[in-house]
Parts: structure tokens; sequence; C-alpha cells
């Protein structure tokens, strides 16, 4: 069958509930256990074998990156009330904050993505969306520049970094005033400025 003919096809009912029950299984499994889970678990919760979620989703990243879709929607709302705020200081804060949450939506999460950007293989399904993260940081970070709030070696990619490494410490159960005390670190810089150069 040519390919045509494939896209011409209606794909069955079954395929559709099997993987519609895969990424509600992976969601919870995910929320619960973090994104190491079992993947043989993830397809026994979902009713079907490990050969039905491979074929649905080669990798566990092909997997990750599906179930991630719907957090990227709540990171593309915020993102838009973002969008409203005139300071760019303020806005950049506030991106910084939305991405945090989205990296930190399951414990583990920061390590494929920042892993994803490092390799830059265009075949891993979350090369896209953390390129995308990174662009849109660089953006932001373009603008705090320009009023100065932002130092002009800092870079797009080393704030997705930083925002990785706050999502991660929130994952190992941190403080709420640890976790603001490495905001600031990583803000402000833990060197007082050289006056002698």
């Amino acid at each position: 069958m040519n390919a045509r003919e494939q896209q011409g096809r209606k794909i069955r009912a079954d395929v559709l509930r099997n993987r519609a029950a895969l990424l509600d299984a992976a969601q919870r499994h995910f929320l619960r256990d973090g994104v190491g889970t079992s993947l043989e678990a993830v397809a026994k919760d979902a009713g079907v074998g490990p050969g039905t979620l491979y074929r649905h989703f080669p990798t566990r990243e092909a997997l990750l990156a599906v179930v991630l879709q719907s957090r990227t929607a709540e990171l593309e709302a915020r993102r838009e009330g973002i969008a409203g705020i005139d300071d760019a200081g303020t806005a950049l804060t506030q991106w910084l904050r939305a991405m945090e949450d989205y990296l930190s939506a399951y414990s583990g999460l920061p390590e494929p993505l920042m892993a994803a950007t490092r390799a830059q293989d265009p075949d891993n399904p979350l090369t896209v969306p953390c390129d995308e993260l990174i662009a849109t940081t660089d953006a932001y970070v373009r603008a705090a520049r320009r009023t100065g709030y932002v130092r002009p070696s800092t870079t797009g990619y080393d704030l997705f970094l930083a925002a990785c490494s706050v999502a991660w410490v929130k994952g190992t159960g941190a403080t709420e005033e640890s976790v603001d005390r490495l905001r600031a670190l990583i803000a402000n810089g833990y060197r007082e400025p050289d006056d002698r150069t």
C-alpha cells in the first residue's frame, strides 16, 4: 500500500483506543513514579502488551514527548499572558518560573530534556520542543539585555539550563525557601563584584 492509500485509510478504533489508554497510563505513571517509570508497567496498566506500546511509541522519549504536549499547551498559555508584560526583566523572570513549572511536571524530567539539547539528535522527539524553549528564552533574554537587566554574556541556553537545575531541585523535595535561594544565586551570582578590575 502506498503512502497516499495509507493517508486515506481510516485508523481503526482499537488502535486509537490503545493509544489513548497508553497516554493516560503514561501520564499517571510519570506523575507517580517519574519519567524513569517502567514502560512495561505503563503497557500493563493500559491493558496492552509491550509490543503495542512500542508500535505506538518506539522510545521512552517518543512517549514522553506526546505526554508533554498537554503541558506544552499550559506553558504556551502562560507565555501568552507574559507577552502582555511591558517590563522585560519581569517578563523574563515570569517566563523562567513558567518554564520551571513545566520542567518539574514529572520527577526526572530535566534529565532527558537536557540530554536532548546536548545530543542535538534530530531523531529524538524531545529535541524540537527543547529548541523551542531555548529560542523563546533567548528572545526574553535579548529583550532584557537591551534594558540592562541581563549581563551581555547570558544566553537563553544558559537560563534554560538554570531552569532545569531549579526544576530538578524542586523534584528532590527541597523547601520553597531553598528553591528561592537557588533562584537568587542564579539571578545574582555568588561572587561579589571585583572592583579591582
